[in-house]
């Protein structure tokens, strides 16, 4: 791991000197074995000794001594050295930026050790060539901040002494997971915040639907920190893992074997599993790792488990190689998606690096190395190697690399440290015009900066906004992250083992999370396994719309089976854990997939139905009112007087009534139609049942007159009558008096009775007083038919106990039917049915007691006559 250390230094010759060599030789360098990882930015062995370099710097006579290991090293990671040197560059030669000033640069390696990273660390705040820790005398070499690698838990041991002095630190890889972190501690993160990256993530899955994926990361304390995070944001995003698998990291030869077998583990569990995609985050030197796995299928027979895989690769990992896996094959990761810090190229970077070779890049220890380990060859006075080897010339083009081992294109990690070194460029600028500095002019005009100063540039720092010469923004926000979003690219495996990054995608901090995402489709290319098709990652299949999920026991939730959705109920996407119902307007289609909306009904004067019944009250109205006129014109005939007039006129105008009642239940339902349809016909329906009731009493009585003696004699008149007719009507009236007053009927709509109908009706308020009311008129017509009934073999010709006994049996049978049918009907049918049942029991009325004295006066008024009456009675 390096250590980039940008400093502030005045216009002079800086001497690498071997006293800083010295000091560190009383610290024994760590023991490396064969298989130790190199650290990310040295290029060609790990050096042991601090690099300055810088523009204006020169170097002393003096053999610089310098000790590199013949390790191989991750030559891509040498771009990071280089974007710093450009950036250098770009600062110096601007003259309007830093006037008077020049940047230089030390370069120190940690080893991946906690000792030499302390001591690297105090070492940058001594003296030059004295190591002695907080004690500084060099008035020209002073320490402005602290860019920090890849590997976040450097940061760590460097944080803890920078920390104190409050120096500027920018850290150019992920963040460290500090639990104790004082809120204010100097330092900035030139990546955006890990959250945005497991927002992505999570978008990305729920993008193509991939629900049941692997996830393999490290085996520490990162790897543990990133399951923390990851595990209940995707679960609460209906998203599971399949399995969560943690690698180790081969430190030592010995381990070797170990790890090859975990390995193999490993590789079978991602590829046993029928989870098609993979999560897979590390640090910087993963990757090298994971080219490890297709050699795995070879060594332990696992070569029939090969299948593709879609890799989502966070953005610490790229796809690199050490020097000895550059011909290795890395066609598994074709296809794969990755998550990486967004870059741009910045105008002259490509030609800076294409101009790079060892003699142009003087004082660069690593780049010798680099450059054999590269293009796999040797320099002839260099100790390594046989001299018969592949002799380097030094002409050698980086261009020909392939992307694994050195891209000519900054990546995003080399463009976070270019973006880290103008960022503290621009601080200084605006701190060097602010009246807040504190400046002493020394010989010749000199700019000087104290020690003291460095906590004064975190207000620069941190409010500092710049456009860089890519054309992109550099600002902070309040937490001291780099505003940035993240780009998504799609890895292309040629079949020469080179490789090409598409962006097909963007996340965007600065708008919501749910819109944060954007993906190009179009331009992905999945691995070949797919044939091109969008692949899918599920560990059951999807449960289709009209069915809903049922978890299977002791599953993960995205395992479970699927069942019909119940009656009633729909569900109208796919996997849907429950059905659910349709909205009081709609009802479920036939395969309950979605839902249709419902029609309005009730019972109008523009459907058969309806047309037909306010024809047939129309019809039976009229001939009411003929029967009626027909016997008011014939009042002075016997028939006529023998039936009691008034009573039959009233019975006459109640019939008529009821028929015309009958259209007050046609039609939509409305505040005074409920208010009337049912008190108005139960009043005038029980005056004509109360007028029949006392037809026949009065027959009856009449009878009785005849008798010799009889003292019923004086019952009988019309008042007895009025009264019947009266007393019982006023008994129904009260009944619907009161149910107005109390719990009156309204307009009502039903969306329960009938599925594919929305059922507008009068509510009857009250059903207690809607069958009172209808229970009363079935007393009277009950009573009306038990008198008639015993009196209907009274000898008369034109009793009349007969003609209602019939007439009160098919009301009876009209009513005591109408009773289930109202109740095993729905919607405008329920109205119907009560329509007809006025209509047939007021026409049975009207038929069975006026038809036949109507046949007797229209068409034999030869029978019409007082003698024929007389005569028949004898």
């Amino acid at each position: 791991m390096l250590v980039l250390v940008v400093l502030l230094i005045p216009r002079l010759a800086i001497t690498c000197k071997a006293s800083l060599v010295q000091c560190k030789a009383h610290y024994p360098h760590p023991p490396l074995h064969k298989y130790h990882q190199p650290g990310d930015l040295i290029i060609g062995g790990i050096a042991s000794q601090t690099f300055i370099i810088s523009n204006s710097a020169t170097f002393s006579e003096e053999p610089q001594p310098t000790r590199f290991e013949a390790l191989a090293g991750v030559t891509k990671n040498y771009q990071h050295i280089l974007a710093l040197a450009f950036a250098v560059r770009e600062i110096n030669e601007n003259p309007q930026l830093l006037p008077n000033v020049t940047l230089g640069f030390h370069i120190n390696e940690n080893y991946f050790n906690t000792q030499w990273t302390y001591y690297d660390t105090m070492e940058m705040l001594s003296t030059p060539d004295r190591f002695i820790p907080n004690y500084k005398c060099d008035v020209r070499n002073n320490l402005l901040a602290v860019i920090v690698g890849l590997d976040s838990q450097t940061y760590l041991h460097v944080a803890t002494v920078l920390d104190i002095y409050k120096i500027p630190q920018l850290i150019y890889g992920s963040a460290p997971e500090m639990n104790d972190k004082t809120p204010g501690l100097p330092f900035y993160q030139m990546a955006p915040s890990k959250d945005l990256q497991y927002v992505g993530i999570c978008s990305l899955l729920l993008h193509f639907r991939w629900v049941w994926i692997g996830a393999l990361t490290m085996d520490n304390e990162i790897g543990e920190r990133f399951v923390e995070r990851v595990l209940p944001l995707f679960t609460q995003s209906g998203i599971c893992f399949a399995f969560i698998e943690r690698a180790g990291r081969i430190n030592f030869v010995s381990d070797m074997e170990e790890m090859l077998q975990i390995g193999a583990k490993i590789y079978d569990k991602i590829f046993n599993s029928q989870a098609n995609v993979l999560v897979c985050h590390g640090e910087s030197f993963s990757m090298t790792s994971l080219r490890w796995l297709p050699y795995l299928s070879e060594l332990f027979n696992l070569t029939d488990k090969v299948q593709g895989k879609v890799w989502i690769i966070t953005t610490q990992m790229d796809l690199t190689s050490m020097v000895y896996q550059r011909t290795w094959n890395v066609d598994m990761f074709h296809g794969a998606v990755s998550f990486s810090l967004h870059s741009s190229d910045p105008p002259g970077f490509h030609q800076f690096v294409d101009d790079t070779n060892p003699s142009s890049m003087k004082g660069d220890g690593f780049i010798l190395d680099f450059w054999q380990q590269a293009f796999g060859c040797i320099f002839p006075d260099t100790d390594v190697g046989n001299a018969d080897e592949n002799m380097c010339t030094g002409r050698e083009k980086l261009e020909s690399l392939h992307r694994s081992v050195f891209e000519m294109s900054m990546t995003g990690h080399s463009y976070s440290i270019y973006n880290a070194v103008h960022a503290v460029a621009h601080a200084l600028c605006v701190m060097s015009s602010s009246q807040l500095r504190h400046r002493t002019v020394g010989n010749g005009g000199e700019l000087k900066l104290q020690n003291q100063q460095l906590w004064q540039s975190h207000p620069f720092l941190r409010s500092v906004s710049f456009n860089n010469s890519a054309g992109d923004k550099v600002s902070f926000d309040h937490n001291g992250n780099l505003i940035v979003g993240l780009d998504i690219n799609n890895w292309i495996i040629y079949p020469n083992q080179s490789f090409h990054r598409v962006k097909i995608g963007m996340m965007d901090p600065q708008i919501p999370p749910d819109q944060a995402l954007t993906i190009s489709e179009e331009k992905i290319t999945w691995h070949s396994c797919f044939n091109q098709m969008q692949p899918f990652s599920l560990c059951s299949d999807h449960c289709y719309p009209g069915y809903s999920k049922k978890m299977k026991e002791g599953e993960p939730f995205c395992c479970y089976d699927f069942i019909p959705c119940p009656e009633g109920k729909i569900s109208d996407q796919e996997d849907m854990n429950d059905c659910f119902k349709c909205t009081d307007n709609y009802y479920p289609n036939e395969a309950q997939d979605f839902c249709i909306p419902r029609n309005i009904s009730f019972l109008s004067y523009e459907e058969p139905l309806g047309i037909s019944l306010a024809f047939s009250a129309l019809s039976l109205s009229v001939i009411t009112g003929l029967v009626l006129q027909t016997f008011m014109k014939h009042h002075n005939t016997p028939i006529v007087k023998a039936n009691n007039q008034n009573l039959t006129y009233t019975l006459l105008i109640s019939l008529l009534l009821c028929f015309l009642s009958a259209l007050l239940f046609i039609g939509q339902p409305e505040k005074w139609t409920c208010l009337l349809r049912q008190t108005a016909f139960g009043i005038v329906f029980s005056v004509a049942v109360s007028c029949v009731l006392a037809k026949t009493i009065m027959v009856v009585l009449a009878f009785m007159t005849t008798k010799p003696g009889s003292r019923m004699r004086k019952w009988v008149g019309t008042r007895l009558a009025t009264s019947i007719v009266l007393s019982c009507s006023l008994i129904q009236a009260g009944i619907c008096i009161t149910w107005l007053a109390t719990t009156p009927p309204f307009p009502d709509t039903d969306y329960h009775s009938v599925t594919e109908e929305i059922i507008l009706q009068c509510n009857e308020g009250s059903i207690t007083m809607f069958y009172s009311a209808l229970s009363y008129m079935g007393f009277l017509s009950i009573v009306s038919f038990t008198i008639a009934f015993l009196a209907r073999k009274l000898p008369d010709s034109f009793n009349e106990a007969k003609l209602i006994t019939f007439s009160m049996l098919v009301f009876c049978s009209v009513w005591l039917s109408f009773v289930p049918t109202y109740l095993s009907t729905k919607g405008k049918h329920m109205v119907a049915v009560e329509i007809f049942s006025i209509l047939a029991s007021s026409a049975g009325l009207l038929g069975c007691i006026f038809f036949p004295k109507l046949y007797i006066i229209v068409f034999r008024p030869e029978l019409n006559k007082r003698e024929q009456l007389v005569r028949r009675n004898q």
